[in-house]
């Protein structure tokens, strides 16, 4: 399980809350609890010949229910539902319903679902909107931004986001630094007790840009809790007992989190700096083999935002960027949780120009040959074929600094041409 080391770094947030602290004394700690997708739109579906069909707006809403009255007991909170019944609100609607609300946290509650029939995907995890803009990260939110089509207003208001644009990663940015670390903390304390009190299986705490969340001026998780396509996951959050269980492991956490929140207002500690960024970005090494794996191969251990390098005929697996420290050891400390033992941080400097060979992309590696029609053929004219031990390797372009073929494989992914390899040639 991927567990954050952040209750001893919360302090981060000391100056966001702080300023705050007499709207603490005076109103309710405010939560919005969000079923999950709702009236046409089914949301993750599947039908077994015992327990019938699950969907997953109907077990979002049950949670939710369930959980928003153990809120309700407690004079302390104050709960706002996105929806109570069978309806659709948009996605702009939930986003604005907690701004207006000024709330304190943000609980969105899904099922998920493995794009695979053999259903072996399993277990809970949690998501909070996170830095990385690559097209893996857009990736593993896909099912639940899917729904954003439905709804007018959704469409004016997120679909001009363009996650390349430097603007729209400025304000993303601005935004993450005050909540990530709060939702990292929160969506921790869940996974745990999905562990600990339910004895269920936790795939961990996760980025993804998820457009329900990317507005939210609060802390705020997606929890998945389970997979609608695995039988076990199913059957279990099926039932009355299930669902009872799934929220009262999210009300405790909610509980705890407050009282690290009232700790921290009430009894505040000398103000920290603002963590200044460093002067290189740092990736974390997970591993070096001759084997090259794409993004949901197992090997990966379901970790997103993999950024593979071919140097010397080996394949280098390096996982998520930044130039801030406190990002860099939790990343480290995710790829070590995940399996990844040996896993290393790495300095690279920005856009730095190789001195001796060049970068290439590679866009293709397999036995057969490319049929002269296929994408990849029309799309790259001056491809390069070479052959090596029986496989057929095609490369494209020359580039002096990383960012640049890094900026060409984003151009690419949005023409279909995906699983590319950055290779890096000494001579």
């Amino acid at each position: 399980m991927i567990r954050p080391a952040l209750y001893n770094n919360f302090f981060f947030l000391l100056t966001f809350f702080i300023g705050f602290n007499s709207l603490y004394s005076q109103k309710k700690f405010t939560v919005v609890l969000d079923a999950g997708h709702g009236g046409s739109d089914v949301g993750a579906n599947r039908t077994y010949s015992d327990i019938g069909t699950v969907q997953e707006k109907v077990v979002t809403l049950s949670v939710v229910l369930k959980l928003g009255r153990m809120l309700e007991k407690n004079k302390d909170y104050k709960v706002i539902y996105t929806r109570k019944i069978d309806e659709y609100p948009s996605l702009t609607y939930r986003t604005d319903l907690a701004n207006r609300s000024k709330a304190d946290l943000f609980i969105s509650v899904h099922v998920n679902s493995s794009p695979s029939r053999s259903a072996t995907a399993q277990g809970t995890e949690t998501f909070v909107q996170g830095p990385n803009q690559n097209k893996a990260n857009l990736d593993v939110a896909k099912a639940e931004n899917d729904v954003i089509f439905l709804d007018e207003k959704d469409k004016e208001n997120f679909a001009s986001y363009n996650p390349s644009s430097p603007e729209s990663l400025i304000a993303l940015k601005i935004q993450q630094s005050k909540y990530l670390e709060a939702s990292l903390t929160i969506g921790g304390m869940i996974e745990d007790n999905f562990v600990k009190k339910d004895k269920r299986l936790s795939r961990g705490v996760k980025q993804a840009n998820l457009h329900v969340l990317r507005m939210n001026a609060m802390p705020s998780i997606l929890i998945e809790t389970g997979f609608v396509n695995n039988y076990d996951d199913a059957k279990y959050i099926s039932t009355e007992e299930g669902q009872q269980a799934i929220a009262e492991s999210i009300f405790n956490a909610i509980v705890n989190y407050k009282k690290l929140v009232d700790r921290n207002v009430r009894e505040p500690e000398p103000e920290k700096p603002v963590e200044k960024p460093l002067k290189n970005d740092f990736r974390i090494l997970l591993m070096s083999t001759p084997s090259k794996y794409t993004e949901d191969d197992p090997a990966l251990k379901g970790l997103k935002y993999i950024l593979p390098i071919k140097e010397n005929g080996t394949y280098k697996y390096y996982y998520g960027t930044t130039n801030y420290a406190s990002i860099r050891d939790n990343n480290l400390k995710t790829a070590k949780d995940s399996g990844f033992r040996n896993a290393m941080a790495i300095s690279f400097v920005p856009n730095q120009k190789l001195g001796i060979g060049y970068y290439t992309l590679e866009v293709y590696a397999g036995k057969d040959k490319l049929d002269s029609k296929s994408v990849i053929m029309k799309t790259l004219p001056d491809i390069v074929r070479n052959k090596e031990n029986g496989v057929f390797y095609y490369t494209y372009g020359k580039f002096k600094s990383m960012e640049e073929v890094i900026n060409l494989q984003k151009e690419l992914e949005g023409k279909g041409i995906i699983n590319t390899v950055i290779e890096k040639k000494l001579k």
